[in-house]
């Protein structure tokens, strides 16, 4: 059976750099950080990171009601973007119910927000009569995918992967395969997660989490600098609208890229350490779906978060493929790490520079370490013509996943 062709044709964002595509795009190309120091962290006792990527000016009433209210902020901030990719897509309202159109959406946990709540007022007296009805609706783990769905009315069919920093990555490339295999036409697919001291104490606990520049947040993360010392926790959400090709021509969508190519993997050496092999495999699998070799690709979008073990494994994956020929940039320097948000929120930072013809520098990069040398780590943003990008996520537990984007050209 012949494959479909896979189109982008809509890009709904909530980050730390501003709650659409376009401000995602200026503060990207301006050089600006989503970084800031988060109030309350210095009460958290053991806790060291002060710092976090969060968003701001989210109104969380402009969703009615009657779905709000089994919404936690992750879902709100799915809900948002699913409503943005939409619009730009101009995909019909009347579709919506048609089950043509699909959902794939993830999250790292249900929201952590919602069960610390819950829990801090069970365990003052081991009562459940204060319980809301909405409160398991906020805590599934499929609760963000369920939500835009149920608010929406879309009647496709609905999956929750959830694999930590490779949640979105791997969404858009589920999609991919499903709409590629003509069993849905269009699928809004993505990630969401929701800041919480939690999950910054999970990465402190590793000594993955940055503690060093506590008191400059705009110079941390440093994703390949010498002075990286761990990730910035974020939050948000990115959500593509994926269609068939044929379907979104004829209904005159404007198409942004095509996904031609992906691959998820598992690294069975270590739940918890990268492995430069299994990212290696990640990669040329990626590639082999793709149908394009290395000298094809024009620019990587890394996955590096400024950890010095996962750095160090992805640039020497990246050197095996690519030596220095191929540009490299991390777009959490700008962003933070946003979780399972992370891989769509690049992904369309990586469309944009498509569109564009403009690569975007790795922010607070300033000198490379000599572990992550030998790989073209450009500095400054710059113009260049490109065609073809790779874009990797890599997550603790072993899953690895990459896309490949190419540029749209009307054929």
């Amino acid at each position: 059976m012949p494959l479909a062709s896979v189109v982008v044709s809509g890009i709904g964002i909530i980050s730390p750099l501003g709650n659409s595509f376009p401000e995602l795009m200026e503060g990207l190309q301006a050089g600006c950080s989503g970084v800031r120091i988060i109030p309350g962290l210095e009460k958290i006792g053991g806790l060291r990171p002060r710092l976090g990527a969060v968003v701001s000016g989210v109104d969380e009433k402009k969703i009615p009601r009657k779905f709000r209210r089994s919404m936690s902020a992750m879902s709100v901030f799915a809900y948002l973007a699913s409503q943005q990719a939409l619009e730009m897509a101009g995909y019909p309202e009347g579709q919506l119910g048609s089950g043509a159109l699909g959902v794939i959406i993830g999250s790292t946990l249900g929201s952590t927000t919602t069960s610390e709540d819950f829990f801090k007022d069970f365990f003052r007296d081991y009562s459940l009569e204060r319980m809301k009805t909405g409160l398991f609706f906020r805590m599934m783990g499929h609760s963000c995918a369920a939500n835009v769905a149920q608010s929406l009315g879309i009647t496709g069919r609905v999956l929750a992967p959830s694999a930590a920093c490779a949640t979105s990555c791997q969404a858009v490339g589920y999609a991919y395969e499903q709409i590629a295999m003509g069993r849905q036409e269009a699928i809004l697919c993505g990630g969401a997660d929701e800041f919480h001291p939690l999950t910054v104490a999970t990465f402190d606990i590793m000594h993955a989490a940055s503690t060093e520049f506590n008191l400059q947040p705009d110079a941390a993360p440093r994703p390949f600098d010498s002075l990286r010392d761990g990730m910035v926790c974020g939050e948000g959400s990115g959500v593509l609208l994926l269609e068939n090709k044929e379907s979104a021509r004829k209904r005159g969508a404007r198409i942004l890229a095509e996904v031609v190519g992906f691959a998820t993997t598992s690294d069975t050496s270590s739940i918890a350490n990268p492995d430069v092999g299994a990212m290696v495999t990640c990669m040329r699998l990626a590639m082999e779906d793709a149908g394009c070799s290395a000298e094809e690709i024009d620019y990587v979008n890394a996955h590096a978060t400024g950890t010095i073990q996962g750095d160090n494994a992805e640039a020497e994956a990246i050197r095996q493929f690519f030596g220095d020929r191929v540009p490299v940039s991390s777009l959490k320097g700008h962003l933070g790490h946003t979780m399972a948000a992370s891989g769509a929120i690049e992904l369309a930072g990586s469309i944009g520079m498509l569109q564009h013809q403009e690569l975007i520098a790795t922010r607070n990069l300033e000198q490379v370490d000599v572990n992550c040398a030998g790989i073209n780590c450009f500095q400054k943003n710059h113009s260049q013509p490109l065609k073809t990008v790779l874009k990797n996520n890599f997550a603790m537990g072993g899953i690895n996943s990459t896309i490949i984007l190419k540029g749209y050209q009307d054929d």
